[in-house]
């Protein structure tokens, strides 16, 4: 049996070690874009690799998979894990390492332009030739940070071999907002409560660390949230969203003005920049404050794009997808990671999804 992977990332080469570890006699050939694989996991976790998280569904698969290669893994708060040396060049070395030794082959600086299946035979057209497969696995990512890697031409490949795609967007990304006072407010962080609203209505809420930037908001609670916000639609003007942000979760409108009472001032409460544009845009009014306080209304514009997008929202849907990822529309395809419509919030969840598809593709192809 000869299989065939586009795109050496996460999914595709947890996908290739799997299925020369389940038999050794398949031939693996992974076609590769880049001049190197992998190279979208050097740079997750800001270079320390969050692999998977305890809380992960496929976190027991993952960490065997890993444990099998010689790499051990460490906890690094709210059940992240991470390389035990913290260091994402471990993860590369050791999954490059395996492929190595089972017979992998991985062809760099390979151009996929075309795909398509003649009675049992998938060909694959590429800048390298052409490659022919029993098995086709499309692994190419998302259109997350194209400069690694992910140029969203996977999508095509899919929908040639007659799957739909569903709307796609920047998720686990920064919002824009047109609202003077980020600037002013550059470099804060605050523990808050945020809620979307998008035509009058709310659609969705989190909690976690915000952080102010010169362009809007940035913070794990924003990129959780960011899934929410559609560009194309805030640009077309079909939808207006505002982030709501509670400063004080834990704390009441009527506590806040009783502090003030007592004290004068918020200072004790929030930081000083938070302080000092509250004051202004209330005009001194403590009421006020402390409404804006659990109530502060922000102008969202959009968000910071593909380029700094950590995974794509949306992809080839799960209703025309089988076990192990493959395809319920042509036998023998199977399609993997960020290219199907999985995502989930940070934390090393969408990373474990990534590898856990390739294995259970993997899985599939050699039971």
């Amino acid at each position: 049996m000869e299989v065939l992977i586009i795109g050496c990332g996460a999914s595709g080469a947890a996908c290739a070690i799997r299925l020369k570890q389940n038999n050794p006699d398949i031939g693996v050939t992974v076609l590769e874009h880049l001049d190197e694989p992998c190279k979208k996991i050097h740079a997750t976790g800001n270079g320390r690799c969050n692999i998977t998280n305890k809380n992960a569904d496929g976190f027991e698969v993952t960490k065997s998979f890993f444990e099998s290669l010689g790499l051990l893994l460490r906890e690094s708060g709210e059940g992240r894990m991470y390389p035990y040396s913290n260091q994402a060049a471990s993860v590369v070395s050791v999954m490059l390492s395996a492929c190595e030794k089972l017979g992998v082959k991985i062809v760099t600086d390979c151009v996929t332009r075309k795909a398509e299946k003649i009675d049992n035979q998938f060909n694959v057209f590429t800048n390298k030739g052409v490659f022919s497969s029993d098995v086709l696995v499309l692994a190419t990512g998302g259109k997350a940070q194209p400069a690694l890697g992910s140029d969203g031409s996977g999508y095509a490949l899919a929908q040639a071999f007659g799957h739909s795609v569903t709307e796609l967007s920047p998720a686990l990304v920064q919002l824009k907002s047109s609202t003077k006072n980020c600037r002013a407010l550059k470099g804060v962080r605050a523990k808050c409560k945020v809620k979307i609203e998008t035509n009058g209505e709310i659609i969705a809420e989190d909690s976690g660390e915000l952080l102010f930037t010169e362009y809007g908001i940035s913070g794990i609670v924003t990129m959780d949230l960011s899934g929410k916000i559609s560009d194309e639609k805030l640009k077309n003007g079909t939808e207006r969203s505002v982030a709501i942000i509670d400063f004080v979760p834990e704390i009441s409108e009527e506590e806040l003005l009783e502090h003030y009472n007592k004290f004068g001032d918020f200072e004790g409460v929030l930081p000083h920049k938070l302080c000092k544009v509250l004051l202004r845009q209330s005009d001194g009014d403590s009421a006020k404050m402390a409404q804006y306080i659990k109530h502060w209304r922000l102008i969202v514009t959009g968000t910071k794009g593909y380029d700094y997008a950590q995974i794509t929202k949306g992809g080839v849907p799960n209703s025309e997808l089988k076990d192990g990822n493959e395809s319920a529309l042509c036998s023998d395809l199977y399609i993997v990671g960020e290219l199907t419509d999985n995502q989930f919030r940070c934390g090393g969840f969408n990373l474990d999804y990534a590898f856990n598809s390739g294995i259970a593709a993997a899985d599939r192809i050699t039971m």
